[in-house]
């Protein structure tokens, strides 16, 4: 974790960043100091610690090399670029650091890397108003063998917070008031360090995603940090698909249900009667039955509705346009109504008269029981 940050900062921004006001701070090694948008270990950054009169802004190389390291050995400045806060304590490497060695690294920015499959992609992290942040890390000296002193720090790392962990499991250490900046630098005791590693829960840190190509060290420059669109990902689609679906609301109901086809309009009123062979529209406000055999005829409508509104008659439903004055209908035939709806009119027939080309054929006349009792008399008659 944090293993690439931009640092643009002029050493007395440093300064300013870690709320240093008062006199003036010494500055050492500033010559090897080179702004860049693309710092990686083994770069040499402005860093912040105390010193015998006040503090110092001392240029050191990024990637500790522990002073206990051999003489002939050759740093490795990416062994220990970052060091985990929670075994600080616990590391000869760190522990014995812990006392007097603190200090704090001022950057404009940090990068991460969020694995997508096979790829990485790069997010510059930073506050949202430009200010620089300020980590907390250890420092250290080391001689080689030819004589020469080499200053080396390592950055603290803590769990990531609730914002960032979609991106990577572990952030920097970030010191972000006065009062954690004052007690990391300067309190001697150690026990008062252990809430300062907390992760940085605020809101005002903020990310976007950058090119891919400062993953070479070479590339460095403004563009390094410019946002980019990100291309969408091939299992979105996917992802929506099998992604838990909203209940639907009465509302929503209503609005995915398609319109049904638009009705005719319906008669206001009508009678049937088989006697007739017609069906008469009947005024709305008063209804007068038709003439004739009685047992023939069906019973008015129970509703009457206006146009636009099914007419019930017994059971069948009847369509038709209503224009105002008197005219024949026709029933529907059978093979336009579902059997059902053909059953539940029923005509009940005492004499025998014909029900009409839409009802049942003519029969003859008499009743078919009469008459066979009259020819069994004729035939044992004779």
């Amino acid at each position: 974790m944090c293993g690439r940050a931009r640092c643009t900062l002029r050493p007395e921004d440093v300064r300013r960043a870690c709320h240093r006001h008062g006199p003036p701070a010494r500055f050492l090694h500033l010559e090897c100091y080179r702004p860049s948008y693309n710092v990686a270990p083994g770069s040499y950054m402005p860093v912040l610690r105390r010193d015998k009169d006040g503090v110092a802004v001392h240029c050191m190389k990024w990637g500790l090399v522990p002073g206990f390291t051999k003489k002939t050995d050759k740093p490795d400045f990416f062994k220990m670029f970052n060091a985990r806060s929670e075994s600080i304590a616990e590391k000869a490497s760190f522990r014995r650091l812990l006392p007097k060695n603190r200090c704090l690294v001022a950057v404009d920015g940090f990068y991460e890397w969020k694995k997508e499959g096979s790829k990485k992609q790069p997010y510059y992290i930073h506050f949202k108003d430009e200010r620089p942040l300020v980590f907390a890390a250890l420092f250290d000296s080391w001689q080689n063998s030819g004589g020469e002193t080499l200053y080396t720090f390592t950055i603290l790392t803590t769990a990531s917070s609730s914002a960032l962990d979609w991106l990577h499991d572990r952030m920097p250490v970030i010191l972000g008031d006065k009062d954690s900046v004052d007690t990391w630098l300067d309190d001697p005791s150690t026990s008062k360090l252990q809430p300062l590693l907390a992760p940085y829960e605020k809101s005002d840190l903020v990310w976007y995603p950058v090119t891919s190509a400062i993953g070479k060290l070479s590339f460095d420059g403004p563009e390094r940090i410019q946002q980019i669109p990100l291309k969408a990902s091939q299992n979105s689609l996917i992802s929506k698909f099998f992604s838990a679906k909203q209940p639907k609301t009465e509302e929503r109901d209503k609005e995915t249900i398609p319109a049904g086809p638009k009705e005719e309009p319906i008669l206001e009123g009508v009678l049937v009667s088989d006697s007739n062979d017609e069906i008469k529209q009947v005024d709305e406000e008063k209804a007068e039955p038709l003439v004739g055999d009685s047992s023939a005829v069906a019973s008015p409508p129970e509703s009457v509705k206006k146009e636009g509104e099914s007419v019930e008659t017994g059971g069948l439903e009847l369509t038709g346009k209503s224009s105002g004055r008197k005219r024949d209908y026709e029933l529907f035939s059978a093979q336009e109504k579902p059997w059902k709806q053909q059953q539940s009119v029923v005509v009940r027939m005492q004499d025998d008269k014909s029900c009409g080309k839409h009802g049942r054929k003519k029969q003859g006349k008499g009743n078919s029981k009469e008459t066979q009792s009259t020819l069994h008399f004729f035939f044992d008659e004779k």
